[in-house]
């Protein structure tokens, strides 16, 4: 929704390009336009869009508790509880600012909810772990129950990556704009997991390239270039950008547990 209103064009934009999404909801508001974006792709045959709910870890404010939340949790359970949700997310901890460090307790609160109605509901859970990976790490016996753990812009060193995957966790690695700001090492992760668990994004309208005030869906082709070229240089991948879409794009509908039915978009 945040993307509609800085591009109107971007919908028209997406299904042109043929891309497959999941889009992060923070209101009801942002909810229900997703929804009827999922409905109205479902409905035309154009490529899927995907609703997802959280409450962002970035939402709290210093001296806020638990209460200010509760409706917005509440929906939460609800449209898990309905099956219109998809994924929950993007939830988790940003640590990142002093101002965010004083909310800590109330993101852990906040997050101990996310994972609850993601283990009950079968949910994969998309997370933002921005200075945040021993959180991440603190929780892995119920991190690995989950059918996807899918981490927005990973956050962490090819270390802590390739940790998780050796404790069980089915984890997948999402890239975008740092890929392409020179960002050393998400460079390096992106060069280094394995191909079954890659996963790209444009986070639009945030993390635009260099010279632009918003990211869009035209990004994502040069973020592919860039990654395949990335693994091609690590002796890697021998393939094309194209190979590695397919390649994603499998990682994506496996992630986000796409139907036989919803195979043919």
């Amino acid at each position: 929704m945040a993307l509609a209103g800085i591009l109107p064009e971007a919908e028209a934009e997406r299904r042109a390009l043929g891309i497959i999404c999941a889009a992060s909801s923070t209101t009801e508001a942002e909810f229900l336009y997703h929804e009827g974006l999922s409905q109205r792709a479902w409905a035309e045959g154009a490529p899927l869009l995907l609703p997802c709910f959280a409450v962002h870890p970035q939402a709290p404010d210093p001296g806020d508790d638990l209460g200010r939340f509760q409706l917005l949790l509440g929906l939460l359970e609800n449209l898990a509880a309905q099956g219109r949700l998809r994924a929950v997310g993007e939830a988790g901890f940003d640590l990142y600012s002093p101002a965010f460090r004083e909310t800590e307790k109330l993101q852990d609160e906040i997050f101990t909810r996310h994972l609850e109605t993601a283990l009950k509901y079968g949910l994969p859970l998309v997370v933002h772990a921005r200075r945040a990976m021993h959180k991440i790490f603190a929780r892995s016996a119920l991190l690995k129950k989950l059918p996807a753990l899918i981490f927005h812009s990973w956050p962490g060193t090819a270390g802590e990556g390739e940790a998780l995957l050796r404790r069980g966790i089915n984890a997948y690695f999402s890239f975008g704009g740092p890929i392409l700001l020179n960002h050393k090492e998400a460079r390096r992760c992106c060069a280094a997991f394995p191909p079954e668990r890659l996963l790209t994004e444009t986070d639009a309208p945030y993390q635009p390239p260099r010279g632009r005030e918003f990211s869009r869906w035209a990004d994502l082709p040069p973020i592919l270039r860039g990654m395949a070229e990335l693994r091609r240089e690590a002796g890697a991948f021998s393939g094309t950008a194209e190979d590695l879409e397919r390649t994603v794009d499998e990682n994506f509908r496996r992630a986000f547990m796409l139907t036989p039915a919803e195979a043919r978009y």
